[in-house]
């Protein structure tokens, strides 16, 4: 009988599992999209929000997305900080040929 109890849930298991992979893959991680060689503080703090993006993404992942949508919350606030990070490097670059002119 107990095996035929893990025979009916395990279609609805790979379904879960293909769910969650499927959220994994289709998660947006922030881009490097700044140059460590002309602003490597800009570059590493890019760094650091891939970094803890893809610990939101894990900790979805071994919480079974269960957070009350507060690690989705904090994915999205990372993506708005690199956007920022490499709005910054952009000013930053205008402001220095602005200088050199």
């Amino acid at each position: 009988m107990n095996s035929l109890k893990t025979r009916r849930q395990f279609p609805l298991q790979v379904l879960g599992l293909t769910g969650v992979t499927a959220a994994l893959a289709t998660a947006q991680q922030p881009k490097q999209t700044v140059s460590s060689g002309k602003h490597p503080n800009l570059a590493a703090a890019q760094n650091f929000c891939q970094q803890a993006y893809d610990k939101c993404v894990e900790a979805q992942g071994a919480n079974e997305f269960d957070m009350a949508g507060h690690a989705q919350k904090a994915k999205n606030l990372l993506e708005q900080a690199n956007t920022q990070l490499k709005a910054a490097a952009t000013a930053a670059n205008a402001a220095n040929k602005k200088k050199a002119q």
